[in-house]
Parts: C-alpha cells; structure tokens; sequence
C-alpha cells in the first residue's frame, strides 16, 4: 500500500508543503548549529590535544546525520514526482535514525568514553 497513491490531491499537496517547510525549517538550524560547533572547535579549542578520541567520533555522527537530512531531501522529492517506492514499515524505521544518532552523539560529549 502506498499512501501517496491513496490520498487525495489536495491533502497530498498539503502533506507536501508542510514536508518542504519542516525540510527549509531543519536546514537552517543545521547551518549555525555547524557553524559554531566549527567555532567552538577552531576559536576556543574544546576537544583539542590529547584524549579527545570522542570528538573524532562525535564529528563522524554528526556528518552522519547531515547525510541523514540529504537522504530526506532525496526522500520529499521522490514523493514529489510520485516515485515513492517505499513501504510505510521503511518510514517506521527510517524515522528512529536521528534519534540514535543524536542519543550517541550527546553521549559521546557527556561522556568522553575516549
């Protein structure tokens, strides 16, 4: 079953729009959010010298998670062109990515496992 192909032109056209405004609305928070975390690295050097392993992973999850929101980008607009081809069980789990990634991510700055 896809439910693009079920629902009806105008709530799909809805549905699209505010997909493209939460899309618009993640990409600048990620922009200063990198930034800074660019800033904090460079400016004030915090994960700098030795024993800062975890920095090196957190950076690793966080371009993991920039590949994430590309991947949604891709995503809108294949729904766009009606060319969505996955299944609803897909979107179920495709949704807890970023959950876990940032779960790591905050535990890597809290933590400093390495």
């Amino acid at each position: 079953m896809n439910l693009a192909l079920e629902t009806e032109p105008a709530a799909r056209a809805r549905l699209l729009l505010m997909a493209h405004k939460l899309y618009r609305f993640m990409t600048l928070l990620a922009i200063p959010a990198l930034l800074l975390g660019f800033v904090l690295m460079g400016v004030f050097k915090i994960g700098i010298g030795n024993q800062q392993g975890w920095l090196h992973a957190k950076i690793l999850v966080v371009l993991l998670i920039v590949g994430y929101h590309h991947g949604c980008g891709r995503l809108l607009r294949k729904f766009e062109n009606h060319a969505n081809t996955k299944s609803h069980v897909f979107y179920r789990w495709f949704n807890e990515v970023p959950v876990v990634l940032l779960t790591i991510a905050i535990l890597l700055v809290v933590l400093k496992p390495f």
